[in-house]
């Protein structure tokens, strides 16, 4: 989500192919030793992980000067200690012998620092959305998936404002589209689409 939210700003085109992670194309196997998505290939080079293809497109174009804030401590806390406790609290039976609402707190604890730095601006980069916005959100929204009357009462009200903004804003909405998988159909899309 992430990475289509760069690319969409940043109005680089490429060519979409939806896949399905139970089922990876051998053309997408043969192109990492450990293929997941988002993998992009340019020109040969093959660009994986998320925040990599974020900076590949903003540094393509960055009409919102995103990349100002793509240095932020809170992005390597997202991607490290709160990712861990959000997998070991959404996907619980994944995991032997953990307890889930353990991790629930682990995750609160990085929604407090996030509140925190609400507080002093819509933003966590500042005024207007950036980089450590969009790197962080889809997480916190996955964080709500699993109890989302618990989350929606957290007395955190900076940090319901910031998602509300950010899952209704028409960039995030526009990247929402489900495509048909690749390997099915062998149709691909150019992304982003011009209505973004």
């Amino acid at each position: 989500m992430r990475a289509r939210l760069a690319i969409a700003i940043s109005q680089r085109p490429v060519q979409l192919r939806e896949v399905r992670l139970a089922d990876k194309p051998d053309e997408m196997i043969a192109l990492s030793d450990h293929p997941t998505v988002p993998l992009l290939v340019d020109r040969g080079s093959v660009v994986e992980e998320s925040l990599r293809v974020m900076h590949w497109a903003l540094s393509q174009n960055d009409p919102e000067n995103w990349l100002i804030s793509a240095d932020d401590p809170l992005i390597a806390q997202n991607d490290g200690p709160f990712k861990h406790d959000l997998d070991r609290y959404k996907y619980a039976s994944r995991y032997d012998g953990i307890n889930p609402i353990a991790h629930r707190d682990g995750g609160l604890r990085h929604l407090h620092a996030l509140e925190e730095r609400l507080g002093k601006a819509a933003y966590l980069g500042g005024a207007k959305r950036s980089f450590v916005d969009i790197a962080l959100f889809p997480f916190v929204r996955q964080f709500r998936i699993p109890d989302k009357d618990w989350f929606d009462a957290l007395p955190l009200p900076h940090l319901h404002q910031w998602l509300s903004t950010l899952t209704g804003s028409a960039l995030f909405l526009g990247v929402m589209e489900k495509y048909p998988v690749w390997k099915d159909t062998g149709e691909a899309f150019i992304f982003p689409p011009p209505a973004i």
